[in-house]
Order: structure tokens, then C-alpha cells, then sequence
């Protein structure tokens, strides 16, 4: 876990698996307690929710490749009140991407469709759809979704690739924040309800212009889920965000939000070792940037390799290779830069891979 360990960190309180009993009731208020398995299922009366998945495979003790699937979910506020089911109450963006590794090339794709929130299936105009109860989303021909063995399943046929790979859990859900309630700024008005699904091993098959290649032992993914009704705090442009499995089997998260000017509006993240949890407070994760890349597409500039100062270790993050940046202007309308990297530690040794995402460096992030 790295020699910088704090005595916080060391005093932490032994993380409880959460119950998994059913319940529908929406999670309203910062105080709520999220309950299992409906909080893996849909918030609809949220303006923002997103199921993140990223992973990556190994070829021997290097990287192949990397992948990302992300759906949206945004509450279209105009239509709320329509009593037509062909009103589009929400709209569901999805991005795909595979990186390759060892020949530097980020293939990716996107769509976009609308949902009346309704169940599958009782909507013929619908395109996509969420389940409420469970992990289940799905945008035409791409989905996430639980099966009957309890793995998640992501399916995602796009121009250049093609991914069918499962998920097995293999550690319990991580509640980011205070119970799964993520201070998100300033004001304790600025909250997003966050858990996290690490160390997920992963079966199935990539299929990358042509070539099939198999997440076979070592490939690993995580899986963030988080709901909201704010996208980000006043003053706030965008974000950096980490989310890495560790090599000795614990779970790294570290964010910002910053300003126009690049200085942190608020931080946090968490590090968990076996059962125990440190969830971060304002100041104890600070990302110093220590090498950048210009994007020949967009002219935004990143910051490619990371300085991550945590209570658990001093951090180097490096991407995997740098052209990682995404344009999703189609879609969500945003530019950024989503990629795999690699994490060492103060001893500068290889301590974990997993995925960056830096937000708001072309323009100011929005939906």
C-alpha cells in the first residue's frame, strides 16, 4: 500500500458489506441510506446519472487493451409533464472506445436516443431504456445489464470494434463518500450519490477492426455508477478523476474539480485495502500536473502524467500513450480526454492500471 500510509488511513473504520434487500423508494436527500439491489437500477426523477465501465487486458505482464462504455442519462425538464408516451422525458447518450495499446490509436463511438421512461418493451417509440431495480441500460444495439449468474454483461457493436465481455465481482460495493453520498463541492448542497465496483475480472471477446482478442487472467475492470442533480459546482469548468485497480487487490479513486484557471474548486476519493475504507476529505487528494500533450484535433492541452499526492501514497499517473481524447460533440456535446494509464508508487514501481478522465480543458464541460 505504499510507505506514506497515514495514521487517518491505518484508524480507518472496517468497511460493512451494504445488504442487497429490495426497495423502491427514490433516493431524495443527502441523508437517505442507499438500499441494494434498487440502487443499482435507474434514478429517473435525478437530471443526471451515468454507468461507467472501464477495463483493460493484459498480453503476458504488458497492457493489449484498453476499453470504455459509458451511458448517460439526462432528464429533459420540458417534457415532464406531457402525459404522451411518446414524450421523450429523458434523453440516454452512450460512448464507446477501445484503446490499443501497443500501436497508440483510441477507436471510439457514440449514440444518442430518447427514453420515456418507461419499462422495456411498453414503449415502441423508445430506443433506449433503464431498469429500476437493477443494473440494466441500453441504447439500440449496445447494453450493460445483470444476468441471471449475477455478471454484468457489456455488448457494443460500433464502426471499428466491437465488445461481448462480462463482469464478475469479486469485492463488495464500494460507497464513495459518506454511505454513497459524494460531496461534490463546497456547499453541502453539492452532493452526487457514487459507488464503485473495483477489481471486476472480465471474460469475453474485443474485436478490433478484423482481429479478436480475449480478456483472458489479469484482465480486470471497474465499474462507477453515480446520480445527480447538479453536473458540477459554481465556478467549476471541469474535473480530473482516477479510478485504478491496485496490483495487490485494493481500490484507488481520486478526483478535482477545477476552475478556468486549473486550481481545485473541491477534492476527494477514497482508497480501500481488504476491508477497511478511507474515504478522503476536502484536501487530501492534489493532482499536480507534470507533463502535458496538445491535442492536433481539438488544440485543447492535457496533462498526460500526474503528480496524485493521497493519504495512502504519492502517485505517478502516466496514460498508456497520449492521443486518448474523445469527441463526443455528436452526442453529449463535450471533448475530453477518457484513457487507460498506469499508476506507480512513491518507489516508483508499477502499482496499478486503470482510467483518467479530464473534463473541461477544450471548453467547460456541459450536457
Amino acid at each position: 500500500m505504499g510507505f506514506a500510509l497515514t495514521d487517518r488511513f491505518l484508524q480507518a473504520k472496517t468497511l460493512q458489506a451494504p445488504e442487497r434487500k429490495a426497495s423502491f423508494a427514490h433516493v431524495r436527500h443527502a441523508v437517505n441510506v442507499l438500499q441494494f439491489p434498487r440502487d443499482l437500477g435507474a434514478h429517473i426523477d435525478f437530471q443526471t446519472e451515468w454507468w461507467y465501465a472501464t477495463g483493460f487486458t493484459l498480453r503476458g505482464e504488458e497492457t493489449d487493451l484498453g476499453f470504455q462504455l459509458t451511458f448517460f442519462r439526462s432528464r429533459v425538464a420540458s417534457t415532464q409533464s406531457s402525459t404522451s408516451n411518446l414524450a421523450a422525458r429523458h434523453l440516454v447518450f452512450a460512448h464507446a472506445a477501445v484503446s490499443d495499446v501497443r500501436n497508440k490509436v483510441l477507436h471510439s463511438d457514440q449514440r444518442i436516443a430518447r427514453w420515456s421512461g418507461l419499462p422495456k418493451g411498453l414503449n415502441s417509440a423508445d430506443q433506449a431504456w433503464a431498469r429500476l431495480d437493477d443494473t440494466g441500460v441500453a441504447l439500440q444495439d449496445w447494453s450493460l445489464e445483470r444476468q441471471g449468474d449475477g455478471r454484468l454483461r457489456a455488448q457494443v457493436q460500433a464502426k471499428a470494434f466491437a465488445l461481448d465481455v462480462s463482469f464478475a465481482e469479486t469485492q463488495a460495493l464500494l460507497l464513495q463518500g459518506e454511505g454513497g453520498t459524494s460531496r461534490k463541492g463546497p456547499s453541502p448542497q453539492h452532493f452526487s450519490h457514487y459507488y464503485s465496483l473495483p477489481q471486476l475480472t472480465v471474460q469475453g471477446e474485443i474485436r478490433l477492426q478484423g482481429r479478436s482478442f480475449n480478456a483472458g487472467a489479469g484482465s480486470l475492470a471497474w465499474l462507477d455508477h453515480e446520480w445527480s442533480d447538479a453536473l458540477l459546482p459554481p465556478g467549476a469548468v471541469g474535473w480530473d478523476w482516477i479510478g485504478i485497480n491496485m496490483l495487490d487487490g485494493s481500490a484507488l479513486t481520486a478526483f478535482q474539480l477545477r476552475d478556468k484557471a486549473g486550481r481545485a474548486v473541491w477534492d476527494g476519493g477514497s482508497f480501500r485495502a481488504g476491508s477497511t475504507l478511507y474515504n478522503f476529505t476536502r484536501g487530501e487528494a492534489a493532482f499536480q500536473p507534470t507533463h502535458w500533450w496538445q491535442s492536433p484535433r481539438s488544440q485543447a492541452r492535457y496533462p498526460v502524467q500526474w503528480l496524485v499526492r493521497t493519504p495512502a501514497d504519492f502517485y505517478t499517473v502516466k496514460a498508456a500513450f497520449e492521443a486518448q481524447e474523445l469527441d463526443s460533440r455528436n452526442s453529449t456535446g463535450a471533448i475530453y480526454w477518457e484513457g487507460l494509464c498506469e499508476v506507480f508508487d512513491s518507489q516508483q514501481r508499477l502499482a496499478g492500471r486503470g482510467y483518467l478522465e479530464m473534463t473541461g480543458y477544450a471548453s467547460p464541460l456541459r450536457l
